[in-house]
């Protein structure tokens, strides 16, 4: 898709009937949530659920659609083709029961749930509902890039890897916030980029402010490469390179800086670095935002095409059993098996 500075076509399937799509939760990110559905041509954003009724209305109002106090109702008047969900972290398990129990497609916020029973369940009761979880970091153009590097032999074996990601602090009950609902875009990128993480090592601080608001984790792959996250909740996003992936092979090495803004490669012995950066009117590849955007359109095709969808939630469930893992070793000062369960 583009979306430059010169674009100015809409994105999205042209010439297909626009699916309906209705957003649950009326928060921060929730209006990212409706902007990337009002701003395509394939999608028509039929309503928004919110528990605040002034709250609601407002948001409902500022995109042009129905706002609703309650799922059921909402599903009753609008019948829509997708629900997209995007609640407090702690608060997803209700809600997402509900819809999936009323049999509608689903794509979720990360992280999928903070308990690994309530995450069974939901998959229990998903069965074959098209259920997806928003993963977006996998879009980013770095990202991508650096998978493909991976892919074509560039590095060589993977010896290495390490996800460094940290911030001011986004407080929760969970004394494991930073944890389950940050630091799981990291187990999924890892695994995305490197494959299955087999086992866990960790240790945490609860220095500043009671929680665990600072991990430092070491991995070991079923490849038989290592590798490390140092997740924070006790940083700054105005740091340069607060979040950054280090891929470190026998021919080579990428580094992916700040999810969006740049991936270096180079190669053993060579001096010389190769970087991708967004070009001037390039302004959807550098935005963070749209790294949601791009996740949409491929979730859209899957969609239409009866095909599960890219990131399913079951990847939200293994985030969350890698958490637990790190917990368990914490609390153990052990080394914690994390093998992928079968499929």
């Amino acid at each position: 898709m583009t979306g430059s500075a010169l674009s100015i076509e809409r994105p999205g399937e042209r010439g297909v009937e626009p699916l309906r799509i209705a957003v649950v939760g009326a928060g921060g990110w929730g209006a990212q949530h409706a902007r990337v559905v009002t701003e395509r041509v394939d999608t028509e954003l039929v309503g928004v659920v919110g528990r605040d009724p002034s709250r609601t209305a407002a948001r409902a109002a500022a995109y042009g659609t129905r706002g609703y106090t309650s799922i059921s109702g909402m599903l009753e008047a609008e019948h829509p083709d997708l629900v997209m969900v995007s609640l407090p972290n702690e608060e997803h398990f209700a809600p997402t029961l509900e819809l999936l129990r009323a049999g509608v497609p689903l794509l979720v916020e990360k992280p999928l749930v903070f308990d690994l029973a309530e995450a069974d369940a939901l998959l229990e009761a998903a069965g074959d509902t098209f259920f997806g979880i928003n993963f977006n970091h996998r879009y980013a153009e770095p990202v991508q890039r650096a998978r493909a590097a991976l892919q074509a032999g560039e590095l060589g074996d993977l010896v290495f890897a390490t996800w460094r990601f940290g911030g001011e602090a986004n407080r929760g009950p969970s004394p494991h916030a930073n944890l389950i609902e940050t630091q799981c875009h990291g187990f999924d990128m890892l695994e995305h980029l490197c494959g299955p993480i087999s086992s866990v090592a960790a240790q945490m601080t609860s220095m500043t402010y009671g929680a665990f608001s600072t991990v430092a984790i070491a991995l070991e792959f079923a490849s038989g490469a290592v590798g490390t996250m140092l997740g924070s909740y006790d940083s700054s996003y105005a740091y340069p390179d607060t979040q950054r992936v280090e891929l470190n092979g026998t021919a080579g090495r990428a580094v992916i800086h700040d999810t969006v803004r740049a991936l270096t490669l180079q190669s053993v012995g060579d001096e010389t670095e190769r970087v991708w950066r967004p070009g001037y009117f390039d302004d959807e590849a550098r935005s963070f935002e749209r790294t949601f955007d791009r996740h949409l359109d491929a979730v859209l095709a899957a969609l239409r095409a009866g095909s599960p969808p890219p990131v399913p939630a079951s990847a939200g469930r293994r985030a969350l059993e890698l958490a637990h893992a790190v917990i368990r070793s914490h609390e153990t000062g052990a080394r914690v098996p994390t093998p992928p369960a079968r499929t």
